[in-house]
Formats: C-alpha cells, structure tokens, sequence
C-alpha cells in the first residue's frame, strides 16, 4: 500500500505553532508522506522569518511560494489571496498530494482551499468552525464549505461545523495541536533563556526578571482604518504603567501599517524606557515567555487558546476574538486607553494560578490528527440535503 501524501500549507507565522505537533506526527506516521509548503508572510523577514524555525526544527519543505503583494490593506489582502490561488494551482499540480490542509482562518487560506478544491484534490481544514469579529470568520466558513474533511478544535466548533450542513461522519473533534506544545512547557515552565540575548530585537534593556506583561496586538480587518488609532491608545497605556513589557510584531493584515507605523512613531518619539519589541520567537520559547508572565495583552488568538490552557491572565482588546469561546483566564475591554490600564492592573493582582481551561484540547492533537488522515477515506464534499 502506496503512503498518502498530505500536503500541508502554512502561510503565516501564528499557523506554524498551530499545526507544528500534526506536521510532526505526519511526518513520523508509517501511513503517511509529509509535503510541506511554506508561503505568504511565512517567508518574510519583516514577519518574522517563520520559514527559518520551520527549517530549524527539522522539517524539508517542498515549496517555498511567494505571494505577498506590498500595501497591507484591503485590496492588497484580496489581490494577494489572488496571486496564491495562482501559485498554489501550480505548486499542488506538481507535488500531485492526495489529500491538501489549509489551516484556520487566515485571508490568505482562502487560496489554499481554492486551488485544492478547484484541481479535485480532497481538501482537509483545521479548526473551522469557531467565529471572530473580523473578515477572518466569513473565510473559515467558506474553507468549512469547500472542505471535505474537518479537524476542528473544541465541541462549540464541532457543534457549528454540523449546523453549516456538514456531514458527521467527516467532522473530528481534535482539539487544537498549539495545545501539544502548551502541554510539553507546562511539564517544564521555568524561564530558561534570556529573551533578549536569545532574540535580540530593538528597544530598551528592560528589568524582566522581577516581572513582566507581554503583548501581542494585531490590526483588525474589518477595522483597518483605526488600526494605528488603537494601537497607540495599548502603547500609552503600557509605558503609563511601566511594567517591564515585551511587545511582539503584528500579523500582516489589513491595517498592519497603521499598527506597525503606530508602534514605530511610539518608540522613536518617547522611547519607552518600559518596553522590548521581538518580531518572532519559537512557539515553545514564547509559550515558556506567556506562562512567566504576569498577564498577555491584546488580541491575539493564544490568549484564547493557550493561554486558558496555562491559566495566564489575559487582557483581550476590541472585537477581532468577538464570540470566540474563552475561558475564566480573559477580561473583555475597549480599545480606550484607561479601560486597558484598568484591567492590566486587575490582571497583574490577581494570584496565579488561573484555573486552566481546556477548552481547545489536552495535548495530544498533533497524534489525534496524523492518525484521521491515516485512515478516513479521502473523498470528495458530497452536498448534503437542507
């Protein structure tokens, strides 16, 4: 018996931590044959550089496909999914998978899911389901209905995944696999490197040790005008407080110059004396970082999934996590400036540990997932009668 070659795509920094045990387990699977793709802001050094820790950690990656197109709005968001659908047609014609992944809801999955779904290669999606207060849901659901294979992450997503018309026989509740790594640096959470010897980065040399708040903030879509407005209103509100602080990079969105630009036209007018900026780290070092920290700040997706997980207090801004499921671990605020004081003060009080939360898996995905794709049948979406 031939092994199944699953091609998967991973087009941005925050999807290699939430695919990294599966792609392992794949790879290690007697019944299955890894083929990697790395494309979008995966490959950009201004993003992080994601495609280097992919190489770093072990992992042969079959095609590299350039797709980004300059302007981070939304126009450049649409043309960008454009040119991947092009690029990835070709890159899925020559690599002949029998089976294609497209991970979660970023814009750009979209081209993945187009270009399998099109050339009638079986098209198998992460974590549908779940919903947000950006574009990013309108592009889960579409990857939910082009797909004929879903791995979601929690029984709230199974649940919605079956309401869209989906057939149960291929819908498996895996849990999330950023989980698996969050399981491995909960057994050992010490803080073992330095982060600023280990990454660099820019900004001051701040006092970590006796404590820190970490924030991850990106622009929100449907939002993009407001994106520096509501950045600067996290910034002012950080460097007021002065907790040692370390401030990672945005996603590439809609918006992410406005966050970028705030971000920059901040440091270099006040020089907050409070705050370290890193573009990227390895998932399992900036899980160790969150679980240390005194809380997470911002929007980002690990501080609904991981971080319930770990018990680390959140401080989640705005709307883009909007209707998500969230654990005891999470404060809702606005984007005004004295909201998000508040609650970073009420986070940093509160005594650790938060009850953990496993809401989106117990650490065993990654296998959970090798061992589907190893023995569901591969088939294509077949319409279900409403």
């Amino acid at each position: 018996m031939s092994m199944r070659k699953i091609c998967v795509v991973i087009t941005a920094r925050p999807s290699y931590s939430r695919i990294k045990t599966a792609l392992k387990a794949i790879k290690e699977h007697p019944k299955l044959q890894l083929q990697l793709v790395v494309a979008g802001s995966a490959l950009l050094g201004r993003y992080g550089n994601a495609v280097d820790y992919i190489e770093s950690d072990g992992f042969k990656i079959d095609a590299k496909v350039f797709m980004v197109l300059e302007g981070e709005n939304k126009t450049s968001m649409a043309k960008t999914t454009g040119l991947g659908v092009m690029e990835l047609a070709n890159t899925f014609y020559n690599l002949k998978p029998d089976a294609v992944v497209t991970i979660a809801d970023r814009f750009e999955t979209l081209a993945t899911s187009i270009a399998a779904s099109y050339q009638n290669i079986p098209l198998i999606h992460i974590q549908g389901g779940e919903v947000t207060g950006n574009i990013d849901e309108k592009v889960r659901h579409a990857n939910t209905k082009l797909a004929d294979i879903h791995l979601v992450a929690s029984e709230d997503a199974k649940e919605r995944v079956l309401k869209l018309g989906e057939d149960k026989d291929y819908v498996f509740n895996t849990g999330c696999p950023s989980i698996d790594i969050a399981f491995k640096v909960n057994q050992t959470p010490k803080l073992n490197f330095n982060p600023i010897e280990k990454y660099g980065g820019v900004g001051s040399n701040i006092n970590w040790q006796n404590g820190y708040i970490v924030v991850m903030q990106h622009p929100v879509t449907t939002e993009y005008t407001k994106a520096k407005e509501s950045v600067l209103s996290t910034l002012r509100a950080v460097h007021k407080l002065g907790i040692p602080t370390f401030w990672f990079w945005p996603n590439v969105d809609a918006g992410a110059d406005g966050t970028s630009n705030g971000i920059r036209s901040y440091r270099e007018i006040h020089k907050p004396r409070n705050i370290h900026f890193f573009k990227n780290m390895l998932p399992e070092d900036f899980l160790r970082l969150l679980i240390n920290s005194q809380c997470l700040v911002g929007n980002s997706s690990v501080g609904i999934r991981e971080c319930a997980y770990l018990g680390v207090p959140v401080v989640n801004i705005g709307t883009r996590q909007h209707g998500r499921a969230r654990g005891v671990n999470v404060i809702d605020v606005s984007y005004e400036e004295e909201a998000i004081e508040k609650a970073i003060v009420d986070r940093v009080k509160q005594k650790r540990p938060i009850i953990s939360d496993a809401i989106y898996g117990k650490g065993n995905s990654g296998e959970k997932i090798a061992d589907i794709l190893a023995e569901v049948e591969l088939r294509f979406h077949k319409t279900i009668s409403y």
